[in-house]
């Protein structure tokens, strides 16, 4: 999927407490936010401080990510730079999963030094060959993962698609069935059906950026970003 892309989910919402209950989601969102798990943190607090998202959920991060941003490369050791702190090279997504927040997670280049026998690799162009102290300058393609050992699908991502999945409010997600809905309904002690209501919502990219912030700073995820001030 391209990164402008949006996935949907039906919310369903006790309209007395205004508070999504929980969601039905296909793979598309639940790969979404599974893949939110294997974000660097830098890459996070890259994110939110790029859309002015940075503030008290990332405590003493953020303010650690500007001082470094502001430290001069002078005090840095030669082999290391600040880029890697501020630009962490995020692990590319298992195929098919939505790009939704827009970092390019296979924008990083990676190099090599010339002599093909030595297996080191660097995203850091010029960087000594610990072997055999040449530059490593030569630019090698970075490949997906596979889907799994000795195995092949062709829909990618990290769970199937012919099963509904259940998320919560704080995003726990379990496969969705007639008994869990009961169970649920039972857990939040629920006795007037008639105060329920669903809703189809679309998750693009704002979406799912208030989405990563929310999830750092609340048990209530879906709540605070498709509901927030809004009454139904």
């Amino acid at each position: 999927m391209a990164a402008s892309s949006k996935v949907s989910l039906k919310l369903l919402i006790d309209c007395k407490s205004n508070k999504v209950l929980f969601a039905e989601a296909g793979k598309d969102f639940v790969d979404f936010i599974f893949n939110l798990l294997s974000l660097p943190l830098g890459t996070v607090i890259k994110l939110l401080k790029t859309n002015s998202m940075v503030c008290s959920m990332v405590g003493s991060h953020g303010s650690l990510y500007e001082s470094i941003e502001k430290l001069s490369e002078t005090y840095m050791h030669p082999n290391q730079n600040k880029d890697s702190l501020l630009n962490p090279r995020a692990p590319t997504p298992a195929s098919g999963v939505s790009l939704l927040l827009g970092y390019d997670a296979a924008g990083s280049k990676v190099y090599m030094c010339p002599d093909s026998n030595h297996r080191n690799v660097t995203d850091d162009s010029g960087m000594t060959c610990p072997q055999c102290k040449k530059r490593m300058e030569t630019e090698v393609t970075v490949v997906g993962r596979n889907v799994g050992k000795g195995k092949t699908s062709d829909e990618g991502g990290f769970v199937k698609g012919v099963v509904i999945y259940m998320v919560m409010d704080d995003l726990a997600v379990k496969p969705m069935s007639t008994i869990s809905n009961i169970t649920m309904l039972n857990k939040f002690n629920v006795t007037d059906v008639g105060a329920l209501q669903e809703k189809v919502v679309d998750l693009g990219m704002n979406e799912a950026l208030w989405l990563l912030k929310a999830s750092l700073e609340s048990k209530t995820v879906l709540t605070s970003v498709f509901l927030g001030n809004k009454k139904f």
